[in-house]
């Protein structure tokens, strides 16, 4: 018997039929549409208008509780820092292997390769090779979780940053922080869910793109203050009394829920509300978590507060701040070393014309506190479901460039570490190639870095997303795999 869809029982198909048909092909390819988007919204967080920063719960148990990012701008040289590559060592001085005559990278024509500028030495009880660059942080190796094959889309600082943060080269994307404090709220009442720390000298190149919101409601962007640089307009003015000041905001929040009484379908408005009652908090949160006056005179010293350099001591604050936000319930905190409004490599790591010369003033600047930062997590236990990220924007070359004594932007493999919650101290994962050029070995992309710091977090990369233009976005766009080999 021939289809209904037939007219010669060969399959073609009369033009009644074909009409028929497409209507059904439509109306089901519609209904799937619609399916997908409602098992889509279903797993999005549910979020409260008028408390949009209460805790919500993850996918599933998660490692990590909170998240700390610590970001070196301007591009840590890996090959003499962390990667130990002993053949760069024997072929110190030679062309690279296979490189046209006017090698050209970023900045343009480079030259020989150049060994290491600092000892490797094997560390702990691993015996990995880590460099004197950063000696404090080194005397930790066994507590590190090394991948040494990251990549990344640009050789430019900028986009490159975007990426690191946000996941995408350009603007307009929301910040990793921004992800989890949408996905999961805070467990901090009195203080933002997302904080960033800007290096004492000043922010990175993209500037607030690393800690923004993008097209996430404007309620989940970071919150940018340091040691040095307080909230601005949080502080009473001093012509108002106390008493003054409290009954203006009985009054305000008074008139504020009458108006939700009279709205109280609009999300917009709870959402803002709520943002006015977190400001209020704040007066009395955020100069006491920035007050370390209280701190030991040990933990201090630990940390390099007494240092003499102004920038290590501002940083080494900036340290201590951090971890009083973490052990308050901040959900994810970013802490930056090194700024770009001193120029090319003076104030970041961004090493081109005179790299050992400047790396020597930097690594002081960060390798202590950092370190002591480490130390004082796990000392108070919170290292068990804190998870702790240090990371660059991209690698630089094993070569020098031409007439300079630097090297310059490499994407093509670099390293970046974690530790604390849900990793296994002490391992290597990936590799580059034998010279530290390009990632050979379980090459990994910034797409499955943030699908690895999801996850610890209780996050499924593939089902946290936001509707915005048309489109189901995510931190990880439609690429990521959770590095299953780091964790435990």
């Amino acid at each position: 018997m021939n289809s209904p869809l037939s007219t010669n029982g060969l399959g073609l198909l009369n033009r009644r039929s074909f009409l028929s048909s497409a209507a059904g092909l439509g109306l089901a390819s519609l209904l799937s549409e619609n399916t997908a988007r409602a098992s889509t919204q279903a797993i999005r967080p549910l979020i409260q208008p008028e408390n949009p920063l209460g805790a919500r719960t993850t996918h599933f148990a998660p490692k990590a509780k909170r998240v700390l990012v610590i970001f070196c701008s301007g591009a840590v040289s890996h090959l003499d820092s962390w990667d130990w590559k002993p053949q760069l060592l024997k072929m110190d001085g030679k062309p690279m292997p296979g490189a046209k005559e006017n090698f050209l990278t970023f900045q343009g024509e480079n030259g020989n390769l150049v060994r290491p500028l600092y000892d490797f030495k094997p560390r702990g009880q691993t015996g990995k090779m880590v460099s004197d660059l950063f000696p404090h942080l080194a005397s930790m190796t066994d507590d590190l979780t090394f991948i040494h094959s990251m990549t990344a889309k640009s050789n430019t600082h900028g986009p490159a940053e975007n990426q690191m943060s946000t996941g995408f080269i350009f603007d307009g994307f929301p910040s990793l922080g921004s992800w989890v404090s949408y996905a999961l709220g805070s467990e901090a009442e009195n203080l933002p869910a997302y904080v960033a720390i800007p290096d004492p000298r000043g922010v990175p190149q993209a500037g607030v793109n690393n800690w923004g919101n993008g097209f996430l409601p404007a309620v989940f962007q970071g919150t940018a203050f340091n040691s040095s640089r307080p909230i601005y307009n949080l502080a009473r003015p001093e012509k108002v009394s106390v008493a003054s000041d409290l009954a203006a905001r009985d009054v305000l929040k008074f008139l504020n829920e009458k108006h939700l009484e009279k709205f109280p379908g609009d999300t917009e408005l709870a959402a803002r509300i709520s943002s006015y009652e977190l400001a209020a908090k704040m007066q009395l949160s955020v100069p006491e978590v920035s007050d370390i006056s209280k701190e030991s005179p040990t933990t201090l010293k630990a940390y390099g507060v007494d240092d003499p350099n102004p920038v290590k001591s501002g940083f080494a604050k900036n340290c201590l701040l951090a971890r009083r936000l973490l052990e308050r319930g901040v959900r994810c905190v970013k802490l930056y070393n090194g700024a770009y409004a001193m120029g090319e490599g003076i104030g970041n790591w961004d090493g081109h014309k005179k790299l050992k010369e400047q790396y020597d003033k930097h690594a002081p600047i960060f390798d202590q506190p950092a370190a002591a930062l480490i130390r004082d997590l796990r000392q108070r236990g919170l290292l068990e479901d804190t998870l702790v990220v240090w990371c660059t924007e991209f690698g630089r070359m094993p070569t020098f460039q031409k007439g300079a004594s630097g090297r310059d932007h490499n994407p093509q493999g670099f390293t970046t570490w974690m530790t604390g919650a849900g990793v296994k101290p002490g391992i290597s994962y990936g590799s580059t190639d034998e010279l530290g050029h390009k990632a050979v070995d379980k090459v990994t992309t910034i797409y499955d870095f943030h699908a690895t710091i999801l996850h610890l977090m209780g996050l499924d990369h593939e089902r946290l997303s936001y509707y915005h233009n048309g489109i189901d976005r995510r931190l990880t766009d439609v690429h990521g795999h959770v590095i299953g080999d780091i964790l435990t």
